[in-house]
């Protein structure tokens, strides 16, 4: 749902005001318990640590730095109860507040773009799944809405070919497609549209649709997405391609390109991560032998996970984390988490976590590689090529809906963010440099 200007500068007052409150709780308490507080913040910084490292081993080691970490923890909150109570209900209030500041900040910064008019398609075609997001389309009734909005459906059952509903629609007078369904079904609609230049609505009737998200659509309005062929806004986005497959979010491989491919992921999505974690990465591992190049020119084989996206993600940020502030700038997002220990032979990553953008990405391996495309388990053969196509989606957007990315408006910065905030809740204009907030 959008959000009016005033409602924008009452989230923000609220964010700069509990932030405030927190950071002068937190003073006063640290200074009248010194040196307790620092003493309870080094035993859990080490305790993080001890649980980081045992998750990227196995056996007893890890079992060890795992109980470890969790004694640690224990002893730093039994230090700061016995010291005083008032300091750990000082502590729960200081990390409410600051909480309540995040929360708020990210509604103040959540903008709604104006999207050029365009006339509705006369013959659209919504098809759904009814199985995807645990019924939700049959929940919503979205086959009787659609249909009360002049949509033809087909429904997608097991076996069929998405692809070849899609063409078929096309063949039969569409000239609008819409899929209701999780993010893998919305990439082969989305590739449908786009390559016969046919308008595309994406109704979030799947568990997460990440793609929803970023291209400005409510999630929590399906119903109201099918609105986007009867008074939408239209905008052109990119898709990504890896070995001339489109992808609309990501495609991971590593930690997570092995994870997806057990049946246990489903339903134990950490557990199944931890396990694979432990069996894929180390000196030991074993794990198919993959060489990529960094921005640098730099070859490198030794890595636990590399995440391609379809433009580039938000990540390391408290607000809009794991969000794409644009999706059509016409670039690779590519993040690579190195492997914690170097492999003989390999050239070691200068930091943990690595990002950058490119063009285009390429991945060599003396075997196939497990992936994750979108979150559904594929195998991809060796070389792994990776490209983007700009602007190529010509995606509708009801008009109650934002149009625009949670983090389209978001500053990188915390100082840059406050002084955003500050402006918000002044009522003046707030100026960041983004192609979907220009």
């Amino acid at each position: 749902m959008t959000q009016s200007a005033g409602q924008r500068r009452g989230f923000a007052i609220l964010s700069l005001a509990s932030g405030a409150l927190g950071v002068v709780i937190a003073i006063v308490s640290a200074g009248k318990q010194f040196p307790v507080g620092l003493i309870a913040l080094v035993l859990l910084l080490v305790a993080a640590g001890l649980a980081v490292d045992g998750l990227f081993n196995i056996g007893n080691r890890r079992l060890a730095e795992l109980v470890i970490a969790v004694i640690l923890a224990v002893v730093a909150i039994v230090i700061v109860v016995l010291r005083s109570w008032w300091l750990l209900i000082g502590t729960l209030v200081v990390i409410a507040l600051f909480a309540i500041a995040i929360a708020a900040a990210s509604r103040a910064f959540r903008v709604s773009v104006p999207l050029p008019v365009v006339a509705p398609p006369s013959a659209p075609v919504l098809i759904y799944n009814r199985r995807s997001g645990d019924g939700k389309a049959d929940r919503l009734h979205l086959a009787d809405e659609a249909e009360r909005r002049g949509y033809r459906t087909i429904e997608l059952v097991k076996g069929d070919d998405l692809r070849a509903l899609a063409e078929g629609a096309i063949a039969n007078g569409a000239d609008a497609l819409a899929m209701a369904g999780g993010d893998g079904s919305q990439a082969v609609v989305a590739d449908v549209a786009a390559t016969h230049d046919l308008p595309y609505a994406c109704i979030p009737s799947g568990t997460r649709n990440h793609f929803a998200l970023d291209l400005g659509v409510d999630r929590d309005d399906a119903v109201g997405a099918l609105d986007s062929f009867v008074e939408g806004g239209e905008r052109r986005v990119d898709l990504g391609v890896v070995n001339g497959q489109v992808f609309v979010n990501n495609v991971s491989l590593g930690v997570y390109g092995e994870a997806v491919q057990r049946e246990s992921y489903r339903n134990a999505k950490a557990k199944t991560l931890l396990d694979v974690a432990s069996q894929v990465l180390g000196p030991n591992a074993d794990q198919p032998s993959v060489s990529w190049h960094d921005p640098n020119g730099t070859e490198h084989e030794s890595v636990a996970a590399i995440m391609v996206s379809n433009n580039q993600y938000r990540l390391g940020h408290i607000i809009g984390s794991g969000t794409r502030p644009s999706i059509e700038d016409g670039l690779l997002g590519v993040a690579v988490i190195a492997d914690p220990t170097s492999r003989p032979g390999s050239t070691r990553l200068q930091h943990l976590w690595s990002e950058w953008v490119a063009p285009t990405f390429e991945i060599d391996s003396d075997t196939d590689l497990n992936a994750g495309i979108d979150g559904e388990a594929a195998t991809l053969t060796a070389p792994v090529r990776f490209e983007i196509r700009h602007q190529v989606l010509r995606a509708r957007i009801a008009r109650q809906h934002p149009g625009a990315s949670p983090s389209a408006d978001v500053p990188d910065g915390a100082l840059d963010s406050v002084r955003a905030l500050f402006r918000i809740a002044l009522g003046q204009p707030v100026h960041v440099a983004t192609h979907q907030a220009a």
